[in-house]
């Protein structure tokens, strides 16, 4: 499995994240959006969106694992946030949370604000694609 970062030239340097990633490997992992949903099926950490994102972020590398995978598999990523607001405000506690799991590894990701996710008290829901060798 490898990955190539690609930087297009004439375009801002990135910060946290990749514009795009090549990846080879022998497997593609897809991640359903994952939630701060606990074991039993309840969101943790209401209106606290930093222990959602560490609750959601530590299910994704939970399924991760399961389909074999590390953190730097993951190609793409996406985030969705209900109040990007917040989310800004918390960039260091998320970043640092981040960083935790993944290192230096940044891969494609988008943030996208939504209205309302299909758990009523989630704030932040992850999902991800890896490649798996």
């Amino acid at each position: 499995m490898s990955f190539e970062i690609i930087q297009p030239e004439g375009m801002a340097s990135p910060s946290g994240f990749s514009y795009a990633i090549a990846a080879s490997g022998r497997n593609m992992l897809f991640i359903a959006g994952q939630t701060a949903q606990d074991s039993s099926g309840k969101i943790v950490g209401s209106r606290d969106i930093v222990r959602q994102f560490e609750c959601a972020l530590n299910n994704v590398l939970k399924v991760l694992r399961a389909g074999r995978g590390e953190p730097d598999h993951i190609a793409k990523m996406t985030i969705f946030v209900t109040d990007v607001a917040a989310y800004r405000e918390n960039l260091r506690p998320i970043g640092s949370i981040y960083r935790k799991h993944f290192g230096k590894h940044y891969p494609a990701m988008t943030l996208v604000e939504v209205q309302k996710l299909f758990d009523r008290e989630a704030m932040i829901e992850i999902e991800a694609i890896a490649v798996v060798p």
